[in-house]
């Protein structure tokens, strides 16, 4: 399948409809969004240390740390760090194969990332932010979320691949038995 995180970018930047215009006001409101950063990353570990199993997996590391780059993300957002492209793209990627090396699965990581929605969503009406700014983020995050997805779908491929040598095809073919024989059953 090999991934090629800008290709993969430009995909979603076009599937979500994030325009330039999102970029300029994300960007615009950049400031606004570090000065949160620290308080939405205590709310996002504040969510993830109610569930047993995401608190096992964050007792294995430094929280410290991990909250300085969940804020360090959370910024990043705002800013696109080189405008949406290639190190943007390489970086998300590499924090989708981060997750999945560490275990924490898509049953946790689209929850987690809807707390980060509400929570942003919760701090823009209080603040009176404009619903474009809103909507902008949704966008970006949803972006972000599909490398996360998409990084558990490559690690998947490669690992059958080098297990079995089975093509690409073959291994969507299978994939798409296995979802045809679930939903009937």
């Amino acid at each position: 399948m090999a991934i090629k995180p800008l290709e993969l970018l430009q995909v979603l930047i076009s599937r979500t409809e994030f325009t330039d215009e999102d970029k300029k006001i994300l960007q615009q409101n950049a400031d606004w969004g570090s000065s949160i950063a620290a308080e939405m990353s205590d709310t996002f570990y504040n969510y993830l240390d109610r569930d047993p199993e995401m608190a096992a997996v964050i007792a294995k590391h430094n929280r410290q740390r991990l909250g300085q780059t969940f804020a360090e993300w959370f910024r990043e957002m705002f800013t696109g760090m080189d405008n949406w492209g290639p190190q943007y793209a390489d970086r998300r990627w590499k924090i989708g194969l981060v997750h999945v090396r560490v275990g924490i699965g898509p049953q946790h990581v689209v929850p987690a990332m809807a707390t980060v929605v509400r929570e942003v969503s919760r701090r823009l009406v209080k603040e009176g932010k404009p619903e474009e700014l809103r909507v902008s983020l949704g966008k970006v995050c949803m972006i972000d979320l599909s490398f996360i997805e998409q990084a558990y779908l490559e690690v998947a491929y490669n690992a059958v691949q080098q297990e079995t040598g089975m093509s690409e095809a073959l291994f969507k073919r299978l994939i798409a038995t296995g979802a045809s024989s679930l939903a009937s059953s």
